[in-house]
């Protein structure tokens, strides 16, 4: 079977935020002064501009505003760039286009001005639903202020939104956690992400860990009585962390979970290139300068990329395919890794053999015991083809 060209994102990395939450480890900048949104969207531009050979007469299928708070951002400024980008690249027709969105950033009407831009998708911060834990969490925003966004979303008429939660939180006990779930499903959103909050390096957390943590009994006490919360009220788990009503999925981290390809354009951004050269398919991740400033002076030029190793690409394609409930089939390895399913065959078996993989109607997935320790499932593919 010839390789086959996945489909093609766009993400679009805006960094700054109105402070940095003490958990977060993504490239996010504090503002400081004016936000420099004219000289930032040229930037961006410019970046694309560098990239665009790559994806030339290729359709981009989503488009990710994430940061940092992207909707610090005026519709005027992200009409501006959405205009532009339509210009440059060829976007399906029912293209999903999402901005993340903090709610304590959003002035009335603006969610209707977004619209009109070209947002069709919203993902908004939530994170809890109870203001002390949000206080702890270092949230600028109250849990009246998520409340008052989808009203706002609605209003606009954005009925295709997400709300992000975080569970585990300090002092936080199992009633508040359903709590937060019950807060959240009262709003109806068509998507839910539930995250337990992790401790990353280089964050506040990770330094000085807050007190009350829940132990990791608790934390799965938490995480599978809102499973089951979610699933009573129809919302399908279909990603570790992803929670969807029926055909509202999101799009754009599909194709990521799928090994989908990606342009990356921003501060930090990172990108993913596949193209068939001779008949062989090679694959080239890409990735941007993360400070704003140096990101600004150098736009212009090509970002740094490498060729990611045929040895590598097992374990990138399973890392992300496996956090799927759906899993994959050996012919979509093969397409999107130009690989033949045979240098799986081996640690496949051995995993099966533990019960953390099964295999039906033709996919392989992780079974509810591997899901649950997907990293040590995942690491039997580093160096599948020695």
């Amino acid at each position: 079977m010839s390789a086959v060209l996945p489909p093609l994102s766009l993400y679009v990395h805006l960094p700054w935020c109105v402070r940095k939450c003490p958990y977060c480890d993504f490239n996010s900048h504090t503002l400081h002064g004016e936000l420099p949104e004219a000289a930032y969207i040229d930037a961006l531009l410019l970046d694309l501009g560098s990239q665009r050979p790559e994806v030339e007469q290729r359709r981009v299928v989503s488009v990710f505003f994430g940061g940092g708070t992207p909707s610090l951002f005026s519709p005027s400024g992200l009409r501006r760039l959405l205009d532009a980008l339509h210009a440059e690249l060829d976007f399906a027709a029912d293209a999903e286009i999402t901005l993340e969105a903090n709610p304590g950033t959003i002035e009335h009407g603006r969610f209707t001005d977004y619209r009109a831009a070209g947002i069709n998708r919203v993902s908004l911060g939530a994170q809890s639903f109870a203001d002390e834990s949000l206080q702890r969490l270092g949230r600028i925003h109250a849990a009246a202020d998520t409340r008052r966004a989808v009203r706002e979303l609605r209003q606009a008429g954005i009925d295709n939104f997400n709300l992000d939660l975080m569970y585990a939180l300090p002092r936080q006990d199992l009633a508040a956690a359903l709590f937060d779930i019950d807060s959240a499903l009262e709003l109806e959103p068509t998507h839910i992400s539930h995250y337990e909050l992790t401790l990353e390096p280089g964050t506040v957390f990770g330094a000085v860990p807050p007190q009350g943590l829940p132990d990791a009994d608790r934390a799965m006490e938490m995480q599978l009585a809102c499973q089951q919360r979610l699933a009573d009220a129809g919302y399908q788990q279909y990603e570790v962390s992803a929670y969807a009503r029926e055909g509202r999925r999101c799009r754009h981290n599909l194709n990521y979970w799928r090994f989908g390809d990606y342009l990356g354009i921003g501060a930090g951004a990172h990108g993913k290139c596949s193209r068939v050269l001779e008949q062989s398919l090679r694959i080239e991740r890409t990735w941007r300068e993360r400070e704003p400033r140096r990101y600004l002076a150098n736009a212009h030029a090509p970002p740094a990329r490498r060729t990611v190793p045929s040895i590598d690409l097992p374990f990138e394609f399973l890392m992300n395919t496996l956090r799927l409930r759906e899993g994959f089939e050996p012919r979509e390895f093969e397409q999107r890794t130009g690989l033949t399913p045979a240098v799986l065959a081996e640690p496949l078996a051995r995993l099966a053999a533990r019960e953390l993989v099964e295999q039906s109607d033709g996919r392989w997935r992780a079974s509810p015991r591997g899901y649950r320790f997907l990293n040590d499932v995942v690491s039997e593919f580093l160096g599948a083809q020695r």
